[in-house]
């Protein structure tokens, strides 16, 4: 595990366990089967929807972006400011609401029917 990515795990630890799983060129940091944040290029991503992104745009932060197909995309995670990062337990109430985001974000169903359409694939 990088360093970054694990000052960050380390970071989260008094609010929850959690786990980094390598993603896409990043990482996802989940509690439980629950993924609510991102590590890319050593900057860490909270899940954030309509009711947190004001929190995260007031400090100026942005929202995660990649390119595909010439286009930039932006996904429903956006920047952690390095002040709250620097600071457990201000971290642990931002990652509480990126948690109950992710939480919320879930469609309900959609890991079983994932799992069925893999059921009689071929690889």
């Amino acid at each position: 595990m990088d360093g970054f990515i694990a000052y960050v795990c380390d970071q989260l630890r008094s609010w929850a366990p959690v786990a980094a799983r390598r993603m896409f060129g990043g990482h996802g940091i989940f509690r439980g089967a629950t993924m609510f944040a991102l590590v890319h290029a050593d900057a860490l991503y909270f899940r954030t929807d309509a009711t947190s992104c004001g929190d995260f745009a007031a400090a100026g932060m942005a929202p995660f972006r990649y390119v595909r197909a010439g286009r930039s995309v932006a996904l429903g995670y956006h920047e952690v400011p390095a002040e709250v990062l620097d600071e457990p337990d201000r971290l642990a109430a931002w990652a509480e609401r990126a948690y109950e985001t992710a939480l919320r974000r879930r469609v309900p169903g959609a890991a079983a029917r994932r799992t069925k359409s893999r059921v009689g694939s071929v690889d």
